[in-house]
């Protein structure tokens, strides 16, 4: 929280500083590996090779698509190559000229076997060396180059008109100025000619033209007048089709119903009134009134009944036990 609100009030002062925790500089080797030791780790190729580098003339590009797979045939024979560099290093090493291991008490050292002996020294000998320059000057400007003069001079006399008559030389030259300038302007008027009747026949190919266009829109604007109303017309008639097939529909589904109906209302009426929805309120209320009451009026008189029948015969057969009793005992 502490280095948020921190870099906030810098944000804030208009100053952006950026720091960060120290940290240890990573252990780096000081030379760098054999890439014949990487080589299978790492994939290292020649653009010499590379089919995606493009050599030749721009006319006939090999392009590679851009989900391209490497050739197989290739890639193992590749690696086959690499596996056999690999082996043959390996046996260079074991079985190559070696030096052979020092005796006992003793060590191998490096020696030179050059003709002549050079110290040796890790650290290179550095002198300085001081020197001063005069002030460059200004190239002066290059002549101009004259060649150098040759020859013999030498001089003629020549007379006027001796080499040039002009009266008789130009007249070759007139003819055909003045030749040229006529038949220019005959082409010219011949051009003229030509321009003005052609003008005169576009001018009669697009009255021709406009008399053609004005008939072909009067005909195509007849022919959708036509279009149209065969369509209004085709509308009319399945509107009438419609409107006559749906009142057939609606007649006999009139006609089914009548029918069906005809015997439908005696069925359910008399199920209605068998069913009891259809009743004498007279009789309902003797039904569910008078006839329960009366019913249970009887019964209870029954019960009254059969309830003196039984007290009267428990009555008759005690009388009719203690008079057995009293007869037996006068015996």
């Amino acid at each position: 929280m502490a280095a948020n609100l921190q870099a906030q009030h810098e944000t804030q002062s208009g100053v952006y500083t950026f720091s960060s925790r120290p940290r240890a500089v990573p252990n780096r080797p000081k030379y760098r590996a054999d890439p014949l030791l990487n080589e299978e780790q790492s994939s290292y190729g020649n653009i010499m090779y590379d089919r995606r580098v493009v050599r030749g003339n721009t006319y006939a590009q090999h392009i590679l698509p851009i989900t391209s797979q490497p050739d197989p045939v290739e890639f193992l024979r590749q690696q086959e190559a690499r596996r056999r560099v690999m082996s043959r290093k390996r046996l260079k090493e074991q079985f190559g000229p070696k030096t052979p291991e020092p005796l006992e008490g003793r060590k191998n050292i490096d020696l030179q076997t050059e003709m002549y002996l050079e110290e040796l020294s890790d650290r290179v000998e550095e002198v300085s060396v001081e020197c001063q320059t005069d002030v460059f000057l200004d190239k002066p400007a290059t002549p101009l180059f004259v060649p150098a003069k040759t020859g013999r001079d030498a001089a003629t006399q020549i007379e006027e008109g001796e080499l040039f008559d002009f009266d008789m030389e130009v007249q070759p030259v007139l003819q055909v100025l003045v030749g040229k300038t006529i038949e220019q302007a005959l082409l010219e008027v011949l051009e003229e000619e030509e321009l003005a009747n052609l003008r005169a026949q576009q001018q009669t190919f697009k009255e021709i033209r406009d008399a053609e266009l004005v008939e072909v829109q009067r005909l195509e604007e007849r022919e959708r007048r036509l279009r149209v109303e065969k369509e209004n017309r085709i509308k009319q008639q399945k509107a009438v089709l419609e409107k006559e097939k749906e009142t057939a529909d609606k007649i006999a589904a009139r006609a089914f119903a009548q029918q069906y109906l005809s015997d439908l209302l005696p069925s359910v009426y008399s199920n209605l009134r068998d069913c009891g929805y259809f009743y004498d309120p007279v009789q309902r209320d003797i039904e569910t009134e008078f006839l329960p009451w009366l019913m249970e009026e009887v019964s209870n008189t029954l019960e009254q009944r059969y309830v003196a029948r039984t007290v009267l015969d428990m009555l008759i057969q005690d009388v009719t036990n203690q008079r057995f009793e009293a007869f037996q005992m006068k015996e």
